[in-house]
């Protein structure tokens, strides 16, 4: 991870950690080093950038601050407006955009915001580019064979355009449509729309593909995303699901890269039932290419027990979908993702895409003409304890060795029968404290002896 820049772009508090310099200066860069490769490569074509935001009120200002960073360096920005983080993905790469930029903090509350970065091939944007920006917002960035202290600004006729994109939006809701195997009359769906960039897409989808649809949270006024909804909050769905005897339901959050289930009966379907039930489903078909699923440190002990069971491999990686998806595309796997919902059906989308995910939950629901608490029974998660220590230097605390005495301590206690894992966000100032054991009582009891010797040594805000 890079000083601005973490596992899921550039994140924090608007007008303090994140600020519209930072989005113009971001923009600015982009806007001329794509300029530059196409100038080099003997190309006279403007840079296309395309631009969606999520609905907190901060993202139309860096909006604008990065449109005009873009133009006043030559690129061309393209507005798809209040939009998803998977659908910006899907248009840079369909429409051949030099990269693609998403507004938003995810499933952080209202006040943050956050720029994430696409490339050209709808992929998250590769570390080497990332780290040319974060040079370039230091001021020492060194590039193509000299020091950049200050870009060259467009003149004239070479000033960037804007260009209003909405059709590019619609396009990628009728892809989704088109992904549906199913018609789901007769389907009463619950949709959790947590006031985000979903409010304006999930509900059409669904519609379109003959659901019934009762939907909540989908009335965004800037300032209460993922405020008690959505994927993080998903008390409210498990409510509506029940009390309106519904067949399923599902929770998004603020970008709309991650998707939570809830069954028939009010039970939470996480991220891992959900590699389960496909994965399986895949296998059955004669579709789990590579005969994996690749997960995270983070999955849970019960998901590894019920592939051991079921015959499928699977493979572990760090936490975010980002690395994922790289593990996916080296080993060419098609199914992976995280216990949060990040999951990714690599034939269909680049990113993790909640609205994908609850149409192939559905399509499973459909082919085997069951239940949803009846696919995620088949697998027994063990009690997870994860305590979040806001602290004043994550590696720090990690690295002290009174920390690490107490982690190895809980690791010999645990043996064969759980596990410890200690890591630190990547998007705030966290360290993580996990603990799988065969009670909740007891996992609880010994990620807190992390994390008091954690607080002990100082290291808490």
């Amino acid at each position: 991870m890079g000083k601005y820049f973490g596992t899921d772009g550039f994140r924090g508090e608007a007008n303090r950690k994140l600020t519209v310099d930072h989005a113009f200066k971001v923009g600015k860069f982009l806007g001329w080093y794509y300029g530059e490769l196409k100038r080099r490569a003997g190309s006279e074509e403007e840079p296309r950038v395309v631009i969606g935001k999520d609905t907190r009120r901060s993202s139309y200002m860096f909006e604008y601050a990065l449109i005009a960073g873009l133009t006043s360096t030559g690129a061309d920005a393209y507005m798809l407006h209040v939009t998803t983080t998977p659908s910006v993905a899907f248009i840079a790469r369909v429409d051949r955009f030099d990269c693609g930029i998403m507004i938003s903090a995810s499933h952080n509350p209202y006040y943050d915001n956050g720029i994430k970065l696409i490339n050209g091939n709808g992929e998250k944007m590769d570390e080497e580019t990332i780290s040319l920006i974060e040079d370039y917002l230091d001021g020492k960035l060194v590039l193509f064979g000299q020091k950049r202290d200050v870009l060259p600004l467009a003149e004239k006729g070479k000033i960037g355009k804007t260009v209003d994109y909405a059709s590019g939006r619609n396009r990628y809701i009728a892809y989704l449509i088109s992904l549906g195997m199913y018609s789901f009359k007769g389907k009463k769906v619950g949709l959790d729309l947590a006031n985000g960039s979903a409010w304006n897409i999930a509900k059409s989808v669904f519609e379109a593909l003959g659901a019934t649809t009762f939907v909540i949270n989908a009335e965004p006024d800037g300032i209460n995303v993922n405020e008690n909804a959505g994927s993080t909050h998903i008390e409210g769905l498990q409510k509506l699901v029940v009390e309106k005897g519904l067949d399923v339901g599902f929770a998004y959050d603020g970008d709309a890269d991650r998707c939570l289930c809830v069954d028939e009966k009010g039970n939470v379907v996480n991220g891992d039932h959900i590699l389960f039930i496909y994965g399986k489903y895949m296998k059955e078909r004669g579709k789990l290419l590579t005969n994996t699923v690749v997960t995270t440190v983070m999955s849970n002990f019960g998901l590894y027990k019920a592939f051991d069971r079921e015959g499928i491999g699977y493979a572990k990686t760090a936490v975010g979908d980002k690395y994922v998806y790289e593990y996916m595309t080296k080993n060419g796997n098609r199914i992976g993702g995280e216990q949060s919902g990040h999951i990714i059906f690599s034939k269909y989308a680049t990113t993790g895409d909640g609205i994908l995910t609850s149409i192939k939950m559905m399509e499973v629901l459909m082919a085997k003409k069951t239940t949803m608490s009846a696919l995620a029974s088949e697998v027994t998660m063990y009690p997870q304890i994860l305590i979040n220590v806001k602290v004043t230097d994550k590696k720090a605390a990690q690295d002290d060795p009174e920390v690490k005495a107490a982690v190895r301590s809980v690791e010999d206690e645990l043996g064969n029968s759980g596990r410890i894992l200690v890591r630190e966000s990547g998007t705030e100032p966290l360290v993580r404290v996990m603990v799988e054991a065969e009670t909740e009582e007891y996992s609880r009891l010994l990620a807190q002896r992390v994390v008091d010797t954690i607080k002990q040594r100082g290291y808490e805000v």
